[in-house]
């Protein structure tokens, strides 16, 4: 880097500087150091600039301490080193420095050069807040948040984050959004939540750029407009931010803002998911499989499927479960699918539930029962699977698994049909035919009593 254009009275500064410096003054000597990191009148050099901050910073200079800190932590003209870094912030902090107590209290929370400790840093970000630091503020507001390292507490994070906004700090301005958002510790209100994520995305924010994307996207607060959220995504997904990236892509992919683009969205959700997105590695394991914006390609569908199940998403694990058993982009395996449905299944996932159970029931990549295929199609039937309750009705009938009753098979029928089952519509008829009065009244005695008990007013306790 080429230093700045000088004149003599540059020069003569840093010649006074220098001077003083080798004389042993410790201001001179951290104001040499700084022109030489910020390349100022003269050639920037990291290592000469250290140097000279490392000898004001041993004269006590708190300002060179902290500068010599933030070298060692960043490795600028100094093998980094963040046991060095804290050993310098702490110095200067315990001299009141307010910028040195932020920046321990960051390698607190980090665990970097010292024990991670959210006490420690939530004490640290409180010292150099009281002194009116607006970064220090919000790191209080958010402390208090959410409840890391300090009681959670919405009244104390608002006053917190209220005080380093209106100084301009785009992070409290976005957090305040966040909280009219989403009512928390005040009354939700989309206009005001708007008003503090415009304040931040203006700064370039890319947290607060997304959330307005959003509020445009979902008329929250301002009447849905698909391009102004197209553009604040955009800019928030050029920062990197890979939940813009993901929203971006949905966005595109959807035609609302433009015509559907499904290559942009398959590059987009790319970008999401090689950093570990895991709704854009299940959606990318989708657009492979169904070979939109690309070729069909079903290994690699597999791929981006496998990264997300191991990740923990459950329709990401129900799909490898498919993929397995159908042997598609992959040698068929039913023991694998097996496993992979029952991860999902002990999720909830009612689909992988069903899967399971079928499996059980036709001995497939697991040990034949019965008594297990009807357990894991009940739990899918009761979160209204059609064809778990298709099959559960069926166990009932046979009495596999399970105590033959023709009246609740003819119940878990009957719902089943009423979900759109076509097969179930078919089977309900044959039972009507074949059931006696009374069992067909018990059954759709036992399905209207199903439904009710799933009716919201009934799941919260409502009354007359």
């Amino acid at each position: 880097m080429g230093r700045r254009h000088t004149t003599p009275d540059h020069q003569q500064i840093l010649a006074w500087f220098r001077k003083a410096a080798e004389r042993g003054d410790a201001y001179a000597q951290f104001n040499l150091g700084l022109l030489y990191r910020k390349g100022e009148f003269v050639e920037r050099d990291d290592r000469t600039a250290f140097d000279w901050m490392l000898r004001a910073a041993r004269k006590g200079l708190a300002y060179a301490q902290n500068h010599v800190g933030s070298m060692y932590c960043s490795g600028q003209g100094v093998a980094q080193c963040d046991v060095e870094a804290a050993r310098w912030f702490r110095r200067a902090a315990e001299q009141g420095d307010p910028s040195a107590q932020q920046n321990l209290g960051q390698l607190y929370r980090q665990g970097r050069g010292v024990p991670a400790c959210a006490e420690q840093a939530f004490c640290w970000f409180y010292r150099a807040a009281e002194q009116g630091v607006p970064s220090a503020q919000a790191l209080v507001g958010e402390c208090y948040l959410s409840g890391t390292g300090a009681p959670h507490n919405h009244a104390l994070a608002m006053a917190w984050l209220r005080k380093a906004a209106v100084q301009g700090d785009a992070s409290a301005q976005m957090n305040l959004g966040r909280m009219y958002a989403e009512g928390q510790g005040v009354d939700r209100s989309d206009i005001m939540a708007l008003g503090w994520l415009r304040q931040a995305a203006a700064q370039d924010h890319p947290v607060a750029q997304r959330l307005l994307g959003r509020a445009y996207a979902e008329g929250r607060g301002v009447r849905a407009d698909p391009l102004r959220a197209l553009g604040w995504l955009e800019r928030a997904a050029g920062q990197g931010d890979c939940e813009a990236q993901f929203d971006l892509a949905l966005l595109v992919s959807s035609g609302r803002a433009a015509p559907a683009d499904d290559a942009r969205a398959l590059a987009l959700f790319t970008r999401a998911a090689e950093a570990g997105h895991v709704s854009a590695q299940y959606n990318l394991g989708s657009m492979y499989g169904n070979g939109r914006g690309t070729g069909r390609d079903m290994q690699r569908a597999l791929a981006w499927y496998r990264r997300a199940a191991e990740q923990g998403a459950p329709n990401a694990q129900f799909n490898l479960g498919v993929m397995y058993a159908t042997g598609q982009g992959v040698d068929k395996d039913e023991a694998c699918a097996a496993r992979w449905y029952r991860i999902a299944a002990d999720q909830g996932d009612a689909s992988a539930q069903n899967n399971l159970g079928v499996m059980y029931a036709n001995g497939q990549g697991v040990h034949r029962s019965d008594i297990l295929a009807a357990f894991w199609y009940a739990r899918a039937a009761e979160q209204g699977h059609a064809l778990a309750q298709y099959n559960l009705a069926g166990m009932y009938h046979a009495g596999r698994g399970v105590r033959r009753d023709p009246a609740v098979a003819y119940m878990w029928m009957l719902l089943a049909a009423q979900a759109g089952d076509a097969g179930a519509a078919a089977g309900r008829e044959l039972a009507e035919q074949r059931l006696d009065p009374g069992q067909l009244a018990r059954g759709r005695d036992l399905a209207e009593r199903w439904q009710v008990l799933r009716t919201p007013a009934t799941r919260a306790g409502a009354s007359l």
